[in-house]
């Protein structure tokens, strides 16, 4: 069922119900009231009959000792006096002594033939004065008022539910107009959808939407940068490897050797920078890393020097914050500070020391690798996190520092690079930390 049915049936049920419940309410009260109204009036009669009686001269008296006194009947109305001794001594209908007889005083229902009577029994000097209503009469009156007081409802009722339905109409029409839109946009189209004159009950879910659309465009930018850098990056080394290799097996002796062995570095370097992209793509890709281990400072500083097999016996750091726990993965956290160390190795002097330090705040840690290099230029500072690019000729991927960028941004932690002023250069590292459990 669609959401305009669905609205439409519920209200529509829902107004019907409260105005056919007002409606018989009203009318409850309506009946009640006219019944009360007509007994009113037919005991007011009773009393008004009596009261002229007892006005009438001595002479009408004595005449209706001798013949009943007829009175002008009036349609649907009967009425009848009698004398303390039982004798009529006047009335409107000759032929409904059965009904107008004394009986129980007040109000009573009687029966004469087909017909109902509401009967009205009044007391006063020794008279008693009997009135009646037909009660066809009353029926066809009270119907009468229930048609008029109904009519009204029932064309409230109507209009009600005709203007509900064009307001549920007039209501959904955005949402119908962001089905169209959706449905005639191209499948590569992921340009945000516009919000102008859209209402701000569905301007939230068109923002969810963009959001949507813009995380697809970006991974799909990540994608194809994914591939454009693969077959930038990869390109070079196959080519080395493809050329050593027919070297090797056209030359002999040590010439073979030679090319063989430039052939398995090649290999090595495009592992190496193929392990480099995918870590990118994972970190890029919001994949998640949770090896449930937790992110201990000193056990993350202890790995990533071991990880780095060139930092033996050259990195050198303090005892370092025992306890703390950092908000990042422990595979992330080891493979950044890695990559940093591993820089630092790579650029400064071959056989140089390198220290790394770790500073706590109230809610980080920042790590400092300081190596013993020339550093580098402003313009260079800008450009260490931009992907393939390198700072000198040495051998490398060029997404070490990328990829320890991306992991910092990712986890809301900042990376940065100055230029130590007693020379050196350093890469600072900071990272959220987090209470232990």
């Amino acid at each position: 069922m669609s959401l305009r049915a669905r609205l439409l049936l519920t209200l529509g049920l829902t107004l019907a119900l409260l105005w056919g419940v007002a409606a018989a309410w009203l009318l409850n009260d309506l009946q009640k009231t006219f019944v009360a109204t007509l007994d009113q009036r037919l005991a007011q009669s009773a009393r008004m009959v009596a009261g002229l009686v007892h006005q009438l001269p001595e002479e009408v008296w004595e005449q209706s000792m001798m013949t009943t006194l007829a009175i002008p009947p009036i349609e649907g109305l009967a009425c009848q006096v009698h004398s303390p001794r039982g004798e009529v001594i006047a009335r409107t209908h000759a032929n409904m002594d059965s009904v107008l007889a004394p009986g129980q005083r007040g109000h009573t229902y009687r029966q004469e033939g087909d017909t109902t009577w509401r009967v009205f029994t009044y007391e006063r000097g020794g008279l008693v004065i009997t009135t009646a209503d037909r009660m066809d009469e009353r029926t066809m009156l009270l119907n009468g008022v229930v048609r008029v007081a109904v009519v009204p409802f029932v064309v409230a009722l109507t209009g009600s539910l005709i203007a509900l339905w064009v307001g549920i109409w007039r209501g959904l029409a955005p949402l119908s107009r962001l089905r169209e839109s959706l449905a005639s946009r191209h499948p590569e189209a992921l340009a945000p959808v516009a919000t102008y004159g859209v209402p701000k009950e569905i301007k939230p879910l068109i923002d969810t939407l963009n959001s949507l659309l813009i995380r697809v465009q970006q991974t799909l930018v990540r994608e194809q940068r994914f591939t454009n850098d693969a077959a930038h990056e990869l390109r070079t080394p196959l080519t080395a490897i493809k050329t050593h290799l027919q070297v090797a097996q056209r030359a002999e002796g040590p010439a073979a050797q030679e090319a063989l062995k430039y052939a398995e570095a090649g290999v090595v370097r495009l592992a190496h920078t193929l392990d480099q992209l995918l870590t990118l793509a994972r970190v890029e890709g919001r994949m998640r890393f949770d090896d449930g281990e937790p992110s201990e400072v000193a056990q993350v500083v202890e790995l990533a020097v071991a990880d780095s097999a060139a930092a033996q016996g050259q990195c050198q750091w303090p005892e370092v914050l025992p306890h703390v726990y950092l908000a990042m993965p422990r595979e992330l956290a080891i493979t950044a500070l890695r990559n940093l160390v591993d820089n630092a190795l790579h650029h400064g002097p071959r056989g140089a020391p390198i220290t790394l330090t770790a500073e706590q705040t109230h809610s980080d840690i920042t790590f400092t690798v300081h190596d013993q290099g020339p550093g580098v230029d402003e313009e260079t500072l800008a450009q260490l996190t931009q992907r393939f690019w390198r700072a000198s000729k040495q051998q490398g991927s060029g997404l070490g520092l990328a990829i320890v960028a991306a992991i910092a941004e990712r986890f809301g932690g900042d990376v940065r690079f100055e230029n130590a002023k007693a020379g050196g250069f350093y890469a600072h590292l900071t990272i959220p930390t987090v209470s232990p459990l």
